[in-house]
């Protein structure tokens, strides 16, 4: 059932000062006190329009059954869709798929089968992700949601489980970044072309573990597939949720769905609900004197194909200068949440079949496979009653079923040692779509299908044969606005002496750093994605995989009770838990970072996993090992840190926990409240204390 806030117009007249983010959350907001506006900063309570969990849903089960939970509180709330390891037809896959199906016909809320599609497609489709709603998702992709007005976020599978037990969950609203989009998208490129060059421009952390609401003239002639893509990519960005306005181009695509849909009976999307947005599209809006952290800004009219890569979102190139190092490719993939939908099919079909005569196909390079597979089965439907599908596989595509596969490094098509791949999907980190040796670049369908028909990387126009898009380099901006302190903002250190410890919480926390010297380590590296949904790895597996796509030797370096430390953004990436479980299968107790994910810390918090943010700290590493010719990825420093906890001070020495002082820092307070957490064993032992 959709929800919208009961007193949407007077509260829209009374949040004063509050940006697009903040008002939703204000309406998804529970128990808050009487009269209290929500800004970037405070923890609240949620309680989300709808909660999908895909694979997942299993090991989620469990953790709610595990609570001690027997019913479902909120059974209009949740939504499970089998998406992810859909070729798999083993026994034990499809009992785990069996399941899930039996537990959610037990407690009566939504389901979707293998074969539908991705979950986060499906979610747009049947219109649980509306305009100016907030919807979760136990998968990092949830910001696909934004593209289409609505708040998406991550949550991980313990918040998951609980929401299902008590319909809500807790969430720091985080500082927003307004994101401008200006000039004409110049013809040719796409979505895809814009947050890849985002990615690679903006790739110092600007707008890591921000809130981003796009605006712009430039948006108006944006199409919501385009607005999707980018809005699914601002997981890569760094970001926690990528919002785009509600406008007539989002108005307008709910009318044709509509019609498509055929009937005025839908549950979320009927003429009632649409009415009911036309009205709150018109009020629920940014303030004049809405705050925010920071404004990028980008002239979409200097733009070009770009790609990214290899094996990182980080580093992006033109098309143009990729081609003249004549990189040859091995393996081609139109598939995923990001770029599988019409539209994006349609643009592969353009470049294979120009003049739309399907005897006049331009094949695919001998010695490359192409994969393909639709967002959804209905969109795969339209494909082929379009005959969009026809021209793809005449062209030589091989068709994979509708769901995540290779995206995610499962099923048929992984990229093997040695090989290069180009892909349509949001991800093309070290290892995660097949071997770790393999390289990985990320591009638009249009630039994917060319490149699949040149057997290098290319352009559409050198196969179309056209002139290429004329590049001088992008123009774009920053500017940092600065932190207004508010009355709700709590001071996060704290006098000597002054944090109070619970019983069973170490006073000392004490281990050798070792380091492993890298920006934006993510969730693949750390724990890989091929172990992410088999849910009976045990924990000795765990340990041994531990970080063994960053460097194959971190487990033969690294013992039980040292400290990692590592860069900035550390656990990137999914919203996998076994991020911070194989961690502690590890014997981690600690891990030191410039910064970390959002989501790397909340999975952190939930497992009883410490984290603590020192640059300082990594920077003195680095400068240590700035003329080290060595190799190494993972290095034992000889450097020793000890966390006073009471005293909120930590000191690293030399040689041993007695030998020479070489820093000497105050951090933040850490609370009885995240105390307890850690005490109980992580979230889930917490909330069952509780019950």
């Amino acid at each position: 059932m959709l929800r919208f806030h009961r007193n949407i117009h007077v509260t829209s007249r009374l949040l004063s000062g509050q940006n697009l983010t903040e008002k939703i959350v204000q309406n998804y907001a529970v128990n808050l006190p009487k009269g209290k506006l929500v800004h970037s900063g405070d923890y609240v309570s949620i309680k989300p329009a709808h909660c999908m969990s895909h694979d997942n849903s299993w090991p989620v089960a469990l953790k709610f059954m595990g609570l001690g939970a027997t019913k479902v509180k909120d059974t209009n709330q949740i939504v499970n869709t089998l998406d992810h390891d859909i070729q798999n037809k083993s026994e034990k896959n499809l009992t785990k798929y069996k399941n899930i199906e039996n537990f959610a016909k037990k407690h009566g809320y939504d389901f979707y089968p293998a074969g539908r599609g991705i979950g986060h497609q499906i979610m747009i489709e049947e219109g649980y992700a509306f305009p100016l709603n907030l919807t979760v998702a136990s998968d990092s992709h949830s910001n696909t949601y934004g593209g289409l007005g609505a708040l998406g976020t991550p949550v991980v599978r313990t918040d998951a489980a609980a929401i299902w037990a008590t319909s809500q969950t807790w969430w720091q609203i985080p500082p927003v970044a307004k994101v401008e989009l200006i000039g004409n998208l110049p013809k040719g490129t796409s979505g895809k072309d814009i947050i890849v060059a985002l990615c690679g421009i903006f790739n110092k952390d600007q707008v890591l573990n921000h809130a981003i609401e796009f605006s712009g003239e430039a948006i108006k002639s944006l199409p919501l597939d385009y607005r999707l893509t980018i809005a699914n990519m601002t997981t890569e960005w760094g970001a926690l949720s990528g919002v785009f306005p509600v406008d007539e181009i989002t108005l307008q695509w709910y009318h044709n769905r509509l019609q498509q849909i055929g009937n005025d009976n839908h549950p979320r999307i009927n003429s009632k609900t649409l009415k009911q947005l036309e009205n709150n599209a018109k009020i629920v809006k940014p303030d004049v004197d809405a705050k925010y952290a920071k404004k990028l800004t980008i002239d979409l009219s200097t733009l070009t194909h770009y790609v990214s890569g290899p094996n990182s979102v980080k580093i992006s190139n033109t098309v143009t200068d990729l081609s003249r190092q004549n990189i040859k490719i091995n393996k081609a993939y139109l598939v995923s949440c990001t770029n599988a939908r019409l539209t994006d099919l349609k643009a592969a079909a353009d470049v294979i079949c120009p003049t739309g005569d399907i005897t006049q196909i331009n094949k695919i390079a001998p010695g490359v496979e192409f994969y393909i597979a639709a967002a959804s089965s209905e969109i795969e439907k339209a494909a082929r009653s379009s005959g969009i599908w026809d021209k793809l596989l005449a062209a030589g595509c091989s068709p994979l079923p509708s769901g995540c596969g290779p995206c995610i490094g499962l099923g048929a098509g992984l990229l093997e040692a040695g090989e290069v791949g180009i892909s349509a999907t949001n991800r093309n980190f070290k290892g995660r779509m097949g071997s770790p040796d393999a390289l990985a670049y990320l591009g638009s369908p249009a630039v994917v299908a060319a490149s699949a028909i040149l057997g290098r990387i290319g352009s559409p126009e050198e196969v179309l044969g056209v002139t290429q898009l004329p590049f001088n380099g992008i123009k774009s901006s920053v500017e940092e606005y600065p932190v207004e302190e508010s009355s709700t903002t709590t001071n996060t250190t704290a006098e000597k002496g002054n944090v109070e410890i619970l019983d069973g919480f170490p006073r000392e926390i004490t281990g050798e750093l070792v380091l492993c010297d890298a920006d934006n380590i993510n969730t693949d590296g750390i724990y890989p994605g091929k172990y992410t949904y088999q849910d009976d790895v045990s924990k000795e597996t765990m340990a041994k995989v531990c970080m063994e796509n960053y460097d194959p030797d971190f487990g033969s370096k690294v013992n039980a009770g040292d400290i990692i430390i590592s860069g900035f953004n550390f656990g990137t990436g999914s919203s996998r838990e076994q991020a911070a479980t194989a961690m502690l299968a590890k014997g981690i107790r600690l891990v030191v970072g410039g910064s970390f994910s959002n989501i790397f810390s909340r999975n952190s918090i939930n497992n009883a996993l410490l984290t603590l943010e020192i640059p300082t700290l990594v920077q003195k590493l680095r400068a240590k090992y700035n003329n080290n010719k060595s190799k190494e990825l993972t290095k034992r420093t000889g450097w020793f840190l000890k966390w006073d906890v009471p005293n909120c001070k930590v000191t690293v020495t030399e040689g041993s926990l007695n030998g020479p002082i070489l820093l000497e820092q105050t951090v933040g307070e850490l609370g009885t409240n995240l105390q307890e957490i850690i005490v109980k064993g992580g979230l889930e032992g917490w909330v069952k204390s509780q019950l």
